[in-house]
């Protein structure tokens, strides 16, 4: 089970953006095994949405905690089986736990998009 979820610039705090975040940790729960990657789609011209969640896809995810997403990256990402859920603050560790523990709501509002807004 591979649990991926947005990081910022420090990679170890949740950012609020999904397409272009600056980093992605995948976190294997069970090996314990954590990682962070650069997300390829940071600075990408368009698109970067989509492309961020072909990464994720890529991580061989099962599960995206985040605070936001758009539509169309949602609709990538659920067509993959990735469980998307709502991201509860900021913590990373925090939100690993209340996932572990089911405390996690699936995240249902997806917005628009930015269409290049960075």
């Amino acid at each position: 089970m591979r649990i991926v979820m947005p990081l910022d610039e420090e990679k170890d705090v949740l950012c609020p953006v999904f397409g272009r975040t600056p980093y992605f940790g995948v976190y294997d729960i069970e090996t314990g095994e954590k990682k962070v990657e650069e997300n390829p789609a940071a600075q990408a011209q368009g698109g970067a949405g989509l492309q961020a969640a072909q990464f994720v896809l890529d991580c061989e995810a099962d599960v995206l905690i985040t605070a936001r997403c758009g539509k169309n990256s949602a609709e990538v990402l659920q067509a993959g089986e990735v469980q998307i859920y709502k991201a509860e603050g900021t913590n990373v560790q925090q939100n690993l736990t209340a996932w572990k523990e089911g405390k996690l709501a699936i995240l249902e509002h997806f917005h628009g998009g930015y269409e290049g807004i960075q």
